[in-house]
């Protein structure tokens, strides 16, 4: 823990890195069990959040459209995100000046509609910029809770009509919105939104969540999905969790995209 920039960090804790490192193992075999194939991105010293990679940039088909990060610890990360886009053949799109802009942890999409964190790390006129660019249809959900700041700390979307959320992190009009546009929500107790149980990362039907969340996972079954957990504590000590540590180059399950033909 180099810096603070949310209310989990705190750099007179730090963090224990071979356990993080062990956790990180964990997470990496038990995605690669249920059949995805993991591309690595390698750290870089000064950019301890690089880890974080859902972040770097919102992935559709082969466009990739670069995070401008809020605070000045995570902008050096932009440089390295971009590379690697570029290297494993992605088409890099950037933000105008001004707009601010943190990847898949502020926008989700859940059927054909982008849901988009606002406030606390993404701007609103951003993300309006990015439905644009994509030719979708996008929902502002404001942000009201600090501990979270990105929308994947607080929903998740399983499939195209299901979601997961945790309905206090929203202002009034955001659950109306969520709760007006998706059929189906489940609820995540408070201590199990505290243990990062939306950042969830879905393959299919299966589910992979921190540890420590039982009342979601019961939740899952009952919804016909199946839940695996692992331990990522190390990591909630920096303000993230399982989606946070993965990036989804091919498009998630729940999300339906319009056609591949961005706008300049």
């Amino acid at each position: 823990i180099e810096y603070e920039i949310n209310p989990w960090m705190s750099r007179s804790k730090g963090s224990d890195s071979s356990r993080a490192q062990s956790q990180w193992q964990s997470l990496k075999s038990l995605i690669e069990s249920r059949g995805a194939q993991v591309s690595l991105l390698s750290p870089v010293q000064g950019l301890p959040d690089l880890v974080f990679t859902a972040n770097a940039g919102l992935i559709w088909h082969d466009v990739a459209i670069l995070a401008r990060f809020r605070f000045d610890a995570r902008r050096g990360e932009s440089p390295v995100d971009a590379a690697w886009f570029a290297a494993n053949g992605f088409e890099v799109r950037e933000l105008p000046d001004g707009m601010d802009f943190e990847g898949a942890g502020d926008a989700l999409f859940c059927g054909e509609t982008l849901f988009a964190g606002y406030i606390i790390r993404s701007d609103a006129s951003a993300e309006q910029w990015v439905a644009e660019v994509l030719g979708c249809r996008v929902i502002p959900l404001q942000l009201v809770d600090p501990h979270f700041y990105h929308l994947d700390t607080c929903f998740c979307p399983l499939d195209a009509a299901t979601a997961a959320w945790f309905p206090p992190a929203f202002d009034e009009y955001g659950q109306f919105a969520i709760r007006e546009h998706i059929p189906s929500l489940i609820e995540v107790i408070p201590e199990e939104a505290s243990r990062f149980g939306c950042n969830a990362v879905v393959i299919g039907r299966d589910v992979i969540l921190n540890s420590g969340c039982l009342r979601f996972e019961q939740q899952l079954t009952a919804a016909g999905f199946v839940p695996h957990a692992t331990e990522l504590d190390e990591f909630i000590k920096a303000g993230g969790s399982t989606k946070c540590l993965t990036l989804r180059l091919d498009g998630e399950d729940a999300a339906i995209w319009p056609n591949a033909n961005p706008t300049n």
